[in-house]
């Protein structure tokens, strides 16, 4: 599970989008997996049970959020959305975020040993949100992905596969 070339694969980066609330900016956000066939749509359905069952557990760090569900919440293979919001949208415990970057993956043991260094990796780079918020293009956030290869939270990944 390559965050880079799921992006390239799935079609899924979307910047400079608007949501009126944390619902749609969810929607918007794992849109682009239902549309290449790597979620079903019942995968936003059981992300907004569990965040308003369970809060907004996803919000790793101001400004951004990963929402995600369970594998069997209709996935069909390990993908990444990234999606940038004009303006943030305020989730239930009061959090502003204005960078969703969606997962989907089909073990919980990718989530945790694939899928999140790469994600630690692109958010620690220096003001990593609003460098996303400024991309125009998606090239621009591959370019961010290819500068986060180098991160110490990658070594000894085998992202090429």
């Amino acid at each position: 599970m390559n965050l880079k070339k799921a992006f390239e694969e799935n079609n899924s980066i979307r910047l400079g989008l608007s949501a009126s609330d944390w619902k749609e900016a969810v929607k918007l956000a794992v849109n682009p997996l239902i549309e290449s066939g790597a979620v079903d749509k019942e995968y936003y359905d059981a992300i907004i049970s569990s965040t308003e069952q369970y809060g907004p557990y996803y919000i790793l760090m101001p400004g951004m959020a990963m929402p995600h569900a369970r594998p069997e919440a209709g996935v069909n293979r390990d993908s990444f959305a990234l999606i940038t919001l004009t303006k943030p949208v305020k989730f239930p415990d009061g959090s502003d975020v204005s960078v969703l970057l969606t997962l989907a993956a089909t073990s919980s043991a990718i989530h945790t040993s694939v899928a999140i260094p790469q994600i630690i990796a692109l958010f620690e780079l220096e003001n990593s949100i609003q460098r996303l918020v400024d991309c125009k293009t998606p090239e621009e956030v591959l370019a961010m992905v290819e500068e986060s290869k180098n991160s110490p939270y990658l070594e000894g990944l085998d992202l090429d596969s």
